[in-house]
């Protein structure tokens, strides 16, 4: 009986460990890092490790209809802001977009240039309208 009891203590945390996980995940292995909706759309940041570094990032910024399909939304930008404190003049990292092989997905490069709170400023245009929005995020 005890050694019954120890085996399904051990599958449900294995099991709960695994759904944790896979929530966390999208469906490409992407961690989200944030998202938000704009108007229909939902678009959403990430990358391997669910986190913004001091640096170089390779992101993933991918919009999806109601339904959580990627949708081609056209031109599409991204712009890390921080505004200005004190002395310190405002920054703009503006990342490198290129298209993947899934419309509405698309692959972003942007080097960060200290860490702290910054807003991800997005934009698009095409099919869907155009849009913007911003998400604040935290680079370690």
């Amino acid at each position: 009986m005890k050694a019954k009891l120890m085996v399904a203590v051990a599958i449900f945390s294995i099991a709960v460990t695994f759904i944790a996980a896979c929530r966390r995940a999208n469906s490409s292995g992407e961690n989200v890092i944030k998202s938000t909706k704009s108007g229909e759309l939902t678009i959403t940041i990430s990358n391997a490790t669910g986190e913004l570094k001091k640096g170089e990032n390779d992101l993933m910024i991918t919009f999806t209809d109601a339904s959580g399909r990627p949708v081609d939304v056209g031109a599409a930008s991204l712009n890390i802001h921080m505004a200005a404190m004190g002395t310190m003049a405002e920054m703009n990292d503006k990342a490198k977009l290129t298209t993947t092989d899934t419309p509405g997905k698309y692959r972003a490069q942007v080097n960060i240039e200290m860490a702290g709170t910054w807003e991800a400023q997005v934009k698009y245009q095409g099919a869907y309208g155009s849009g913007q929005v911003s998400m604040s995020v935290q680079a370690k």
